[in-house]
């Protein structure tokens, strides 16, 4: 497994990060395993090298952190081989306190996900989203806190405009707080809204780049269909995935990604997963897995090369799209 640091920190994390919104409870989504499911998949994980799992307390409304935690615990990690992220900011309860950004929901937030976790603290702590209804100071100077009392290691943030990032990296500077170090980014071969002006922001300032939906929810893969969306469960129900993709042009991106994968006898998974691992910047896209196959295609990415017409020929059908993922 390849190694690299995170951002400017002196933290090494492995070149893919296991997602963990996969893993939970179906009564939050038809598609999320249930905790004996997905217990492989952290095995796996683990025993091929990747010491980085992200995850989220809105994700299953808090059962995916239980479920990572229990899998750390069980499977006998060391707590300092592991890096743990999760995010704070969605609707974690009935109550306008219990969401957002607000300095009261984060340090009750922490508490509640470390609890969860099992943990004494979180390697990355992530901003999951903007908050407009909240100072950016109160933000940042409650991440501060978190990171002073040591429940947090590193702080980071999630799919934002990027002069709403640049706000908060002057922000925190300009009050000496704790600094973002990643940005968790929407960013794959059907998507490169974030290549004008995030991505060139994140390389300037030292940020490490950890894309989510490195595969567009599993639409690279080529399975899905312009008419009844794809045949597994995923492709059927998510609606959050057929508001984002489903254009001609990204149609015409996974043609070029099928030729490529042809050519060189891999699968659809293994060549988009190593185009993003070739960006500059992209420290470890965040990688789902529900079947033992996205696993390994993951794994096997990482060795792939592509030369630079492959990269060239892969980029070419792209067209521009709105700006995709932030509100979500």
């Amino acid at each position: 497994m390849q190694t690299t640091s995170l951002g400017r920190t002196g933290l090494t994390v492995s070149r893919l990060c296991l997602g963990c919104m996969t893993y939970g409870s179906k009564r939050w989504r038809d598609w999320v395993l249930e905790e004996d499911a997905a217990r492989p998949f952290f095995r796996r994980a683990w025993e091929a090298g990747i010491n980085f799992f992200d995850t989220a307390d809105v994700y299953s409304a808090g059962a995916s952190e239980e479920v990572l935690g229990r899998a750390l615990r069980d499977l006998a990690i060391p707590r300092e081989q592991v890096v743990v992220a999760t995010k704070v900011h969605g609707v974690m309860g009935p109550s306008p306190n219990e969401r957002g950004l607000s300095r009261k929901h984060i340090m009750h937030a922490i508490d509640a996900s470390l609890r969860r976790l099992q943990l004494d603290y979180v390697d990355l702590y992530q901003i999951h989203r903007f908050d407009p209804h909240t100072p950016i100071e109160e933000t940042l100077e409650a991440l501060d806190a978190v990171v002073r009392a040591g429940k947090a290691l590193h702080v980071g943030a999630s799919s934002m405009f990027a002069w709403q990032f640049s706000a908060m990296l002057h922000a925190a500077e300009r009050r000496g707080l704790a600094r973002f170090v990643t940005m968790q980014n929407h960013y794959n071969l059907v998507y490169r809204e974030e290549e004008r002006e995030m991505i060139p922001l994140c390389r300037a300032e030292g940020i490490g780049l950890i894309p989510w939906s490195p595969l567009a929810r599993g639409f690279l893969a080529g399975n899905r269909a312009t008419q009844g969306f794809g045949e597994t469960t995923r492709a059927k129900s998510d609606d959050f995935a057929h508001r984002m993709y489903y254009a001609d042009s990204d149609f015409a991106v996974v043609e070029r990604v099928r030729e490529v994968a042809r050519r060189r006898g891999v699968s659809n998974a293994q060549v988009a997963l190593a185009w993003l691992l070739h960006q500059p910047g992209v420290t470890a896209p965040i990688i789902g897995a529900s079947k033992p196959e996205h696993l390994e295609d993951a794994l096997a990415a990482i060795a792939l090369r592509l030369e630079a017409d492959e990269l060239a020929s892969l980029a070419e059908p792209y067209r521009p799209h709105p700006v995709l993922g932030h509100t979500a």
